[in-house]
């Protein structure tokens, strides 16, 4: 691994960018997502089963240690925060899996719920470790995946894009349309890896991704890395119960673009620029 110190505009972009610092994710849909992690909602378990007993205030204190939220239960409105420093020490340890994974050749699986926003910062990554001779494994294209969203349960199909999986309306097949739809299911991460394993492999050594990619890869035994938002427990509490290795916190929803600096130093972190 190159030792290589986060650049000073490194961190000015993580807080110029709202990835970092003061975010767009409030402060009251965080706690809510606390609430309703602590009652089990799977929609916030999104594929991870705590072994542990995970009330909101345990929740608020892991969040606080893990992104920089503030611990303080009477803080109940206005944005979210995340520490950068926090951020940049995660990007660290996410780099060094994708170093490892690189001198290894070993196989991956690239897979988003956050389209729109974080393909590009994954198809960096993909580009790079497919150049090192890392295989990035598209298992189960065009599969079916019913899931159950807030207007009933809807028919979604896989697909790849740059080495990308993600879900798409069975009929967004039109040239210039969405690239896929914003899912938090771990569902399809689950469809994918079942079809690997029934064409006999090879399975991933490493999955990237994020929301029910991150968790249900890290629920079943895969090692799973990724970014997540402050209102997104689950992958912190996977983390910290060693099912998911690494969980960048970061704000989720920013535009496509700002990822790509994270991209680039990663890539140089894990010795893989171009």
């Amino acid at each position: 691994m190159a030792s290589v110190s986060p650049p000073p505009d490194l961190r000015a972009h993580l807080l110029a960018a709202g990835l970092a610092g003061v975010v767009g994710t409030s402060r009251e849909d965080s706690l809510r997502s606390y609430r309703l992690f602590a009652a089990r909602d799977p929609r916030l378990l999104i594929g991870i089963d705590p072994e542990w007993p995970w009330e909101q205030p345990d929740l608020l204190a892991l969040m606080a240690e893990k992104c920089g939220v503030s611990a303080d239960h009477r803080h109940t409105a206005g944005p979210d925060v995340i520490d950068p420093e926090r951020t940049l020490a995660a990007l660290d340890a996410f780099a060094e899996r994708i170093g490892e994974v690189a001198r290894r050749g070993a196989p991956v699986l690239f897979g988003t719920g956050h389209p729109q926003r974080l393909l590009g910062f994954y198809a960096g990554l993909a580009d790079a470790l497919s150049a090192a001779g890392c295989e990035v494994l598209t298992p189960a294209q065009g599969r079916c995946v019913d899931i159950l969203t807030r207007f009933g349960l809807r028919t979604y199909r896989v697909d790849y894009l740059r080495g990308v999986a993600l879900v798409r309306e069975p009929e967004a097949e039109r040239p210039g349309g969405e690239p896929g739809v914003h899912s938090h299911s771990p569902l399809p991460v689950r469809v994918v890896l079942g079809a690997a394993a029934e064409c006999g492999g090879p399975l991933p050594e490493l999955v990237v991704g994020d929301h029910g990619w991150l968790c249900g890869a890290g629920q079943l035994g895969f090692e799973a890395i990724g970014p997540a938002d402050t209102d997104d427990p689950a992958p912190f509490v996977g983390e910290a119960e060693g099912s998911v290795s690494v969980v960048v916190p970061v704000d989720d929803g920013v535009r496509s673009e700002h990822y790509l600096p994270l991209t680039r130093y990663v890539l140089k972190r894990a010795c893989l620029s171009q």
